[in-house]
């Protein structure tokens, strides 16, 4: 394998919502078979991302998905949780990458877990580089499918809806119930309800 097929793409979802874990994924791709439509996962709809993802996970060389949850979120702060959710995604790898690319302009510290790996940031990567499109679209998917299974287990909050975003539905259930376990008491909107 060469040095530039190992090369782990990295983001997440789930910074900004009130509910639910952070969620993310890195993702090394294979050349050899390529994936069409790659894009940052905010720009598909779901129908095209839940295609992408199952053809995320039949064609890539490896990926993983990490997650951190709301109590974690609340313990060490959002930033801090994200990258503990992306150590974890690259944790899971069943191989280990040459290089890594994280969607954004802030590191994960990933001496110990990857020593003497290159990690770059990559700003608007999810739209750029198609190994961080790719783990954009993972994270995504995996992070609906929790708010989906959420929504089942705290039925009062419609969490299926928004998936735990600050929309106006959200605030309102919010205030009417108080916070579940899975809100971040540490977001302003949840701590005022």
């Amino acid at each position: 394998m060469t040095h530039e097929l190992m090369v782990a793409g990295v983001d997440e979802a789930g910074r900004g919502p009130l509910a639910g874990p952070v969620v993310a994924a890195a993702v090394i791709l294979d050349p050899a078979r390529p994936i069409e439509g790659l894009d940052d996962s905010k720009k598909l709809t779901a129908a095209r991302r839940e295609q992408l993802a199952c053809l995320i996970r039949a064609r890539s060389l490896a990926w993983a998905v990490g997650a951190a949850t709301a109590a974690e979120i609340d313990a060490v702060n959002i930033l801090q949780a994200t990258f503990l959710a992306m150590r974890r995604a690259l944790a899971g790898l069943r191989m280990t990458p040459r290089q890594v690319l994280v969607d954004g302009n802030r590191l994960p510290q990933l001496d110990d877990l990857l020593p003497g790996c290159p990690v770059l940031a990559i700003i608007r990567g999810d739209a750029t580089v198609p190994a961080i499109s790719a783990a954009s679209i993972l994270a995504k998917t995996h992070r609906d499918a929790c708010m989906i299974e959420l929504d089942r287990r705290h039925p009062a909050y419609g969490f299926a809806l928004h998936k735990g975003y600050g929309t106006a539905v959200h605030l309102q259930m919010l205030r009417a119930q108080g916070p579940c376990a899975e809100h971040r008491r540490s977001f302003r909107p949840v701590r005022e309800a």
